[in-house]
């Protein structure tokens, strides 16, 4: 095991703790935290009025035990508590989806494909809708959509993981043997890294787990870096020239300039480690990298690639961090030298940390896992609440997964990824219909009529912008941005444009979903790709923001987009994947039958026609359990 310095020491943190056993601390954690849940709930009902209550101190949870922030308070601590009723709230609840049947959900750990079975195991809150007493949720799929809850795979309850069960990965060695790798915070909160197997190998539902109690932790922080700070280790991929296993582990260095680095780390047995010298990577002021995915990616076939495939000509590796700074998923492809343990960027002004996202929206946590039953690459996203604990409390959940996407290298632009909705999410749609050049004015809205409530839909809309309006945008849009701009109300000579999801027919709420073409400094026009959520609920206690980045347009291109919209998530999609934006919005008149659809043109100029649209309604996927739980 590779050891810190502390742990000899007859105080270390990492020694087990005295004779008290374990279960003792869990027991007492399943009876009190519920009962402060209950408490703080009630406490907040009896201090005033609904209408007007308030939050006075907010509450964070999460950094003080060493993982990012998981608690909106601090954003909407002067806001007073909304009214929500109980239509309000069960609206929110999503139709396909994947969340648990209850209480709090939040990153995805050790997906797999697993003797038939589509496995998901996730961060699970068994005890109320907020975060805390982490263990691991499990669920089991044959399509990656339709979902059966299964019991909960690990638990808090050795020394070593007594403060949460956190992220981790899972590893199919070259028998088809199954091994998980997992943060544990152990009972002094230092952040370990844990081995665990399933009970039963022949199991297809990998319902039981043991962890590896002889050996754990298997790895510790090593010199020089915090106990906090070294967590959720990545698949290992394997070196059959040398018979060795690698695996990485996301730190920093606040030392150097706050720089996110990657460990790496080697073993023959998953019990044994070895540091191997140097960093994978290494960006000053990044901050802390949690949940660090590493895999390789064709850059000439759209097929996806086993996470142990070395490096070569056709190969490049892709790095993804999440960012505890600014809670966003960072990625960026470059080259994988073993040899000497790096990875470097193609491009370094597109650095992990500092170039491209994954999602502009709320999105993080992400974790991919290679479908050797498909051949592809598939990540899974959680998408957190924007509303507060409050309202969470109340509806009895809180977080969602993003549908799965399926993750290619842009073989057309040679420089980003392509994210999209695995094909199976297509068995959901019914009643299709389909619209064609539909022409938008300036400055006009235009109502699509579909049958039914508009809440649960895929979307898909192709744009052609008037080539005479185009060149008529001769000024620099310089300043332009979609997070600081007016959102869908700002107005320019081409844009915005685009839909108004989950509306209701005032469009006193709407969720805008749009393009604004913009003319740079240097003379060349920039598409930018944004969500505006500031109009999508008269609520005030709910975090609003304007999402969005640029997306690359080739020669010949239309503008495309494929909207999900499921309750009280909106998923984007623009130009095949390119640039993907995920929102949390919680309508209160824009509900069941009342929430419409309309396209819209705020462009001062441009005329926009829909060359092509098509409305699916989507019908609810199957989540249930699988024995009475």
């Amino acid at each position: 095991m590779n050891t810190h310095d502390l742990e000899s020491s007859s105080n270390s943190p990492l020694l087990p703790p005295p004779p008290r056993p374990p279960h003792h601390r869990r027991r007492y954690l399943l009876i009190l935290l519920p009962i402060t849940a209950i408490l703080t709930f009630i406490a907040l009902l009896c201090r005033t009025p609904t209408s007007s209550l308030t939050v006075s101190t907010p509450i964070s949870r999460g950094p003080a035990t060493g993982v990012s922030e998981k608690s909106t308070s601090q954003l909407l601590a002067s806001s007073a508590a909304y009214p929500w009723t109980n239509t309000m709230l069960a609206f929110q609840r999503t139709a396909f989806h994947f969340q648990p049947q209850k209480n709090w959900m939040n990153d995805p750990n050790g997906p797999l494909f697993y003797k038939g079975w589509y496995h998901l195991f996730y961060q699970y809150n068994p005890d109320n809708a907020i975060w805390g007493n982490i263990t691991w949720g499990h669920a089991v799929s044959k399509d990656l959509i339709n979902w059966l809850h299964l019991p909960i795979a690990m638990e808090p309850d050795r020394w070593y993981d007594i403060n949460g069960v956190w992220s981790g990965s899972a590893t199919l060695l070259r028998d088809g043997r199954l091994v998980m790798l997992y943060t544990g915070s152990t009972h002094t909160s230092v952040q370990v890294q844990n081995l665990a197997r399933p009970a039963d190998p022949t199991d297809p539902l990998l319902i039981h787990w043991v962890k590896s109690d002889a050996h754990n932790p298997v790895i510790v922080p090593p010199k020089g870096v915090d106990f906090k700070d070294f967590r959720d280790p990545t698949t290992a991929w394997y070196n059959s020239e040398l018979g060795l296993w690698y695996l990485a582990i996301g730190s920093k260095n606040d030392s150097a300039d706050h720089a996110g680095t990657a460990f790496v780390y080697s073993t023959r047995d998953f019990v044994h480690y070895e540091l191997v010298p140097g960093l994978l990577r290494f960006v000053a002021g990044t901050g802390m990298w949690e949940c660090l995915d590493f895999y390789p990616i064709h850059i000439e076939e759209a097929v996806g690639l086993d996470t142990s495939v070395g490096p070569g000509k056709s190969v490049r590796h892709v790095m993804k961090v999440s960012l505890d700074d600014d809670k966003h998923d960072y990625y960026a492809i470059g080259r994988y030298f073993q040899e000497n343990n790096s990875w470097v960027p193609d491009d370094p002004e597109l650095d992990v940390g500092i170039g491209l996202r994954l999602d502009y929206g709320k999105y993080y946590a992400s974790k991919t896992f290679y479908d050797q039953n498909k051949g592809r690459r598939v990540l899974w996203g959680w998408t957190g609440e924007t509303d507060s604990e409050r309202a969470d409390l109340l509806k009895g959940w809180a977080s969602v997964q993003t549908i799965p996407r399926t993750v290619l290298f842009d073989m057309k632009t040679g420089k980003n990824l392509l994210l999209w909705p695995v094909e199976e999410v297509n068995s959901l749609r019914f009643s299709g219909k389909n619209f064609s050049s539909l022409q938008l004015t300036a400055g006009s809205v235009k109502p699509l009529q579909i049958a039914g409530a508009a809440t649960q839909l895929d979307i898909t809309a192709e744009f052609e912008i008037d080539g005479s309006s185009v060149e008529a945008a001769i000024e620099a849009d310089v300043g332009y941005n979609c997070s600081t701009s007016g959102g869908a109300a700002g107005r320019s000579a081409v844009g915005p444009f685009g839909l108004l999801v989950l509306a209701d027919s005032d469009r006193t709420e709407q969720t805008a979903v749009y393009f604004y073409v913009a003319r740079g400094t240097d003379g060349l026009l920039k598409t930018y790709f944004c969500h505006d959520e500031l109009r999508s609920s008269k609520a005030n206690d709910i975090v609003k923001r304007i999402y969005g980045s640029t997306v690359l347009v080739l020669d010949g291109e239309n503008l495309s987009v494929r909207i999900l919209v499921d309750h009280s998530i909106v998923e984007s999609f623009a130009q095949g994947g390119r640039t993907c934006i995920t929102s949390r919005v919680y309508p209160t008149a824009a509900i069941d039958g009342a929430a419409k659809l309309f396209l819209f043109n705020n462009a001062t100029d441009a005329t926009i026609t829909a060359k092509s649209l098509t409305v699916w309604k989507m019908g609810p996927a199957l989540m249930r359990p699988l024995f009475d739980m």
